[in-house]
């Protein structure tokens, strides 16, 4: 099984609401019964303004992300996914990863269908030029993972290791990252960093990840989009 990852953007002439509202009701059902395997909807809509801070690198902002697992992500039996995705969306990207997650949503399990607690940031960066792939693997997923699990109060960490572009204008990206926060997180950075009342600790944690990720991150290249995760069908592991 694979998993594909697709950005998408809104015709500016459309109301973002509108266009959320679409995904949900519309595009989720449709790649359910188009045989995806796991179907999960990241939307930066209202209820994710605000959250956190965000980034961009992008010239237009990404307005939604959708995450499926299917059986191949090959052109052909891929097809019916990016038409069902650019039929509502004015652009799309997509990628194929490599997923892997070092901690599980244990706090705060999906309802199929329904906004998961909290907020989800989703990060998009490239590799830098100056360390190669190797040594870009080993810090991000070797020593830094624990360094961003113990400087942040997150319930949800995903990395996917971006193995290829699958359209021909998809932004460059290496990484994709989502990261679950608690709703006490929502505007607030202690709790954000697992620090609340606690200053020292707050810069402390704030410095360190921040440190972490100028090892492996051009800040100048990263996304940051924060959103509503919706699971609409946990990912199915077994054939059939």
């Amino acid at each position: 099984m694979e998993k594909i990852i697709y950005a998408l953007w809104r015709d500016p002439r459309s109301e973002r609401a509108a266009f959320i509202g679409r995904l949900r009701s519309e595009l989720a059902p449709r790649l359910v019964e188009l045989g995806a395997r796991g179907v999960q909807l990241n939307l930066s809509d209202a209820a994710a303004d605000g959250a956190a801070p965000t980034l961009r690198a992008v010239q237009a902002p990404i307005v939604a992300f959708v995450s499926i697992w299917v059986d191949s992500a090959n052109d052909p039996l891929r097809k019916p996914f990016d038409e069902a995705i650019g039929a509502c969306a004015a652009r799309f990207a997509a990628w194929l990863v490599s997923e892997s997650q070092p901690m599980r949503n244990t706090r705060f399990p999906p309802a199929a269908g329904q906004r998961t607690e909290g907020f989800a940031q989703m990060a998009l960066f490239r590799r830098p030029p100056r360390i190669d792939r190797e040594s870009w693997l080993d810090v991000w997923l070797g020593s830094h993972t624990q360094i961003a699990i113990d400087t942040q109060d997150t319930f949800l960490y995903v990395q996917n290791v971006v193995t290829r572009a699958l359209t021909f204008d998809a932004p460059p990206c290496d990484a994709i990252v989502e990261e679950g926060f608690p709703p006490a997180a929502f505007g607030n950075l202690q709790a954000f960093y697992g620090a609340v009342g606690d200053e020292e600790k707050f810069q402390q944690n704030v410095l360190a990840m921040r440190a972490s990720c100028k090892r492996f991150i051009d800040m100048d290249k990263l996304d940051v989009v924060q959103t509503s995760q919706y699971v609409v069908l946990s990912p199915r592991w077994t054939a059939g």
